[in-house]
């Protein structure tokens, strides 16, 4: 039985090291990513369609082994990382501050707020649907592979994200009821062939950092950029939406995160990635590669509806892509 399963094992790792080499970009392959997505939303529990038990097959395992070491190492190219601080909180977070409060391109935050038309916001809550549903999830991976400081802070942030004890305000469920009020459905995954490579990109970056402890430091260097970068953008949207005529039911999800994710940011800069830098820093590297990663891969999902819209083009799949 064993040489069985190492047969079937090596069958699906050839097959995914030729569809690796077939592909001109990995960040931007279709197929690729949609593969990354599935086999996480594995071990997320995402769909009852997968049986439990396939988490562990040791033929998808291989599989996912193939193309995550093609995605990482993508993005170990891709992802610019600035000079690293001394291994210090304070040093760490100032870090972090300037490297997300760095001048970046066109805001998709401000378009939304400004400029964007009902179709386009439903388009933008399309593309979020793909994590906000499950927000959180992949950063509290974390959880117990972090100890003191460090986990007391992501803890705390976490605690946020889930309502606080409340499940009516744990964020993911305040998203589901901002898509149905917009007249979307919130079924999970229910748009996933009307989104683009990027988009499942963005989700599959902090699953991969989530999943692998190996990761962990990129885990929390993207939770404390997601974190940083969340307040302003927010308050945006939900002007926007509020422009276009949609209720509170719609933007109390992006309200909530206002005021929240200010205090979120002071938090996950220095107490939680400062304070892990300052207990392991051999971590350092990986937690600027995770909050580099978070910044170019989020701000590529903005561009690409952007430049989209600017076509007069939706910013989704059409029929002929599927």
């Amino acid at each position: 039985m064993r040489h069985l399963v190492d047969g079937l094992a090596t069958e699906h790792t050839a097959l995914a090291e030729a569809a690796v080499s077939a592909c001109a970009d990995i960040e931007r392959d279709d197929d690729l990513q949609l593969a990354l997505f599935v086999l996480y939303a594995s071990s997320y529990g995402s769909f009852p369609a997968l049986r439990a038990d396939l988490e562990w097959d040791p033929t998808l395992i291989a599989t996912r082994r193939v193309l995550e070491a093609a995605f990482e190492a993508s993005l170990r190219r891709t992802v610019e990382v600035p000079a690293l601080p001394i291994a210090n909180a304070d040093a760490v977070a100032r870090a972090l501050f300037a490297l997300t409060g760095a001048e970046g391109g066109p805001s998709l935050s401000r378009h939304l707020a400004r400029k964007a038309t009902r179709e386009q916001a439903h388009e933008f809550l399309v593309h979020r649907t793909i994590y906000t549903l499950r927000e959180a999830d992949p950063h509290s991976w974390a959880i117990p592979r972090l100890t003191g400081r460090a986990k007391a802070a992501l803890v705390e942030i976490q605690s946020d994200e889930y309502g606080g004890g409340r499940p009516d305000r744990v964020h993911a469920t305040l998203f589901a009821r901002a898509v149905r009020a917009a007249g979307l459905t919130d079924a999970y995954g229910a748009y996933l062939d009307d989104v683009p490579a990027v988009t499942l990109a963005s989700h599959n970056t902090m699953s991969m950092f989530g999943v692998q402890r190996r990761l962990l430091g990129a885990i929390v260097g993207h939770l404390a950029a997601f974190e940083m970068t969340s307040s302003i953008p927010n308050r945006l949207y939900a002007e926007g939406l509020r422009r276009l005529g949609f209720g509170d039911d719609v933007c109390e999800y992006f309200d909530e995160h206002v005021e929240a994710d200010a205090v979120h940011e002071q938090i996950a800069a220095h107490d939680m990635a400062g304070a892990l830098a300052e207990d392991r820093p051999d971590l350092l590297p990986d937690i600027l590669f995770g909050a580099a990663a978070c910044l170019m891969i989020d701000d590529r999902v903005g561009r690409h509806m952007l430049d989209a819209w600017a076509d007069g083009a939706s910013s989704l799949r059409g029929e002929d892509e599927r």
